[in-house]
């Protein structure tokens, strides 16, 4: 069994895999991770390995809290990956968009695959048919782009994510959520096909949190994976036994 840790600015993601499959999975605030981790291992006692993927700094007493209960792998830019890496700075490449690419790299073999990452960003990753990973785009997520609006001007108010009734919006929130909305949506299916015009026969896999939101809104076929990172994060891990 192997327990993983996906930790992002305010919430750690912590999933118990069995032999691939997914058999629990939990969201706790980053201050809690410890605690829950250790609540994991003492339901699951099979835990033998654990791999940590954070995009914030993690204190280095939590981790070796973690390598009480199991053997521990944290993520970088030096861990092995089972496809060829193009990027141009490896070192610099975020450790969400690694694990992506090995759950495209394993779940998709030998396909052009794009995997687009709704998140706190948006990032856009990918992997050719060769099984190279040659790069991909970020840009700001939904909630960002709300914030952004309202942090950046002095009287647009702070709204929550909400799907425009009309593309035209007769008030001021109506019109904030038609343009962010309508202009996310508008942007994901426009760098879809300008992928496609490069990528013969491309799979477009959509996860993060704001996938199911947007999913339904897209003119281009999409898959729509949730647990698509922490596939990838498993698939590494087991991986790095070797």
């Amino acid at each position: 069994m192997n327990l993983i840790i996906d930790a992002g600015n305010s919430f750690v993601k912590l999933a118990v895999f069995d032999n691939g499959s997914l058999v629990y999975d939990v969201s706790v605030k980053l201050v809690d991770f410890v605690e829950s981790a250790k609540a994991i291992y003492h339901k699951y006692p099979q835990i033998e390995w654990t791999m940590v993927s954070s995009v914030v700094f993690l204190d280095k007493k939590d981790v070796e809290a973690l390598a009480v209960f199991s053997k521990v792998h944290v993520l970088d830019h030096k861990t092995k990956t089972p496809f060829k890496n193009q990027y141009g700075t490896p070192d610099t490449l975020g450790v969400d968009r690694i694990a992506l690419a090995t759950a495209a790299f394993y779940h998709m073999p030998h396909k052009n695959v794009l995997v687009i990452d709704a998140g706190s960003c948006i990032t856009y990753d990918i992997l050719n048919h060769k099984g190279e990973y040659l790069g991909g785009a970020i840009s700001p997520g939904l909630g960002m782009r709300y914030k952004a609006l309202n942090q950046q001007t002095s009287k647009l108010p702070l709204l929550t994510p909400k799907a425009p009734r009309d593309l035209v919006g007769n008030t001021t929130e109506s019109s904030i959520h038609s343009g962010v909305v309508n202009g996310i949506c508008a942007e994901l299916d426009g760098v879809i096909d300008q992928y496609k015009l490069k990528f013969e026969d491309l799979t477009v896999i959509l996860t993060g949190g704001d996938a199911q939101f947007l999913s339904k809104r897209l003119k281009n076929t999409i898959f729509a994976l949730s647990n698509f990172l922490l596939e990838g994060l498993n698939n590494l891990l087991d991986y790095n036994k070797r």
